[in-house]
């Protein structure tokens, strides 16, 4: 699975280009074409030439990263890919992580996180919390009890006594990005293979 990433990244090289700005804009007809590597153009000159390294806002360049990874592999099952299915996934961690709001108080050997939202934030709260629990509960001791209610989710985090200054220092957002699961789970999503059903 890392080699799909790792050729989506070099993939991703020479595409990237350093733009002109005009008075009417970014010329992306101009990047087009400034951005093809002539033959025998290697990627890490390409990278030398144009340093920056950044797709755009952080779920086009995740989901670009998988696009290319998925576009290099001739094996790949087009019948099953999901790239819809993954954007509403970083849809989801977008609101939580921007627009949630959380009350913590302290329990023995934990915290419980009172997360709510409004609209389209209430889902996602609700959708992530089971998610991201269902995945590290057990984890390092760690217990995970997430409890649906009307405006959110009641999340209770527990874990051995020695644990509690870290669980203090992160936070339910620290929790919620805790483990590194996320991106073979991405993958897993955009291949038809929803870890979250």
């Amino acid at each position: 699975m890392k080699h799909f990433m790792i050729a989506g990244l070099l993939l991703a090289a020479p595409n990237i280009a350093i733009s002109q700005e005009t008075n009417s804009g970014m010329n992306h007809e101009a990047m087009t074409h400034s951005s093809s590597m002539s033959q025998g153009e290697t990627t890490a000159t390409v990278l030398q030439m144009h340093p920056a390294t950044e797709a755009g806002q952080s779920a086009f360049a995740a989901i670009e990263e998988i696009v290319l990874a998925l576009d290099s592999d001739p094996n790949t099952d087009w019948s099953k890919v999901d790239i819809s299915g993954l954007r509403e996934h970083l849809v989801d961690m977008e609101l939580v992580f921007t627009d949630a709001t959380v009350e913590t108080s302290e329990v023995e050997n934990g915290f419980v996180y009172t997360v709510t939202g409004t609209g389209k934030t209430k889902g996602a709260i609700q959708r992530m919390a089971f998610a991201h629990s269902g995945i590290m509960d057990g984890v390092g001791d760690w217990t995970f009890s997430p409890e649906e209610y009307d405006a959110g989710v009641v999340l209770t985090v527990t874990t051995a006594a020695d644990d509690m200054a870290k669980l203090r220092a992160l936070g339910f957002f620290g929790i919620m990005a805790i483990g590194m699961h996320h991106q073979d789970h991405h993958w897993m999503m955009a291949t038809g293979s929803n870890p979250h059903h």
